[in-house]
């Protein structure tokens, strides 16, 4: 819900997933979220690869290895599938918790 709330509130403009992208790195970094980065955007098969640096969840926080950015997982899928009125799939794959210095998360349209 988050996602949806955040995608009507500053995203509803993007004509395209590179506005998109935008907006995303603008606004997140604007409302202290983190530092976001597409580092992959596969358009053919809806994949994408993104970063966030400075998380809100968990960033500076200890080592506990386990992944905790799960709301940054449900705020991802929400505007995802806002913007595009398809199902995501969103699951963190490197978290700041688990050793790694950024958290970074896969993002995947369901039922391509």
């Amino acid at each position: 819900m988050a996602g949806r709330a955040f995608f009507e509130h500053h995203c509803q403009e993007a004509k395209d997933v590179n506005e998109l992208a935008n907006i995303i790195q603008e606004k997140f970094k604007e409302l202290s979220i983190g530092i976001v980065r597409f580092e992959e955007v596969d358009l053919d098969n809806m994949t994408f690869t993104l970063t966030v640096d400075e998380d809100l969840d968990c960033s500076g926080l200890p080592d506990t290895e386990e992944q905790i950015c799960v709301y940054d997982e449900g705020l991802i899928k929400g505007i995802l599938e806002a913007f595009t009125g398809k199902k995501f799939s969103v699951k963190e794959i490197d978290c700041w918790c688990m050793g790694e210095r950024t958290c970074r998360f896969k993002a995947d349209m369901v039922g391509k």
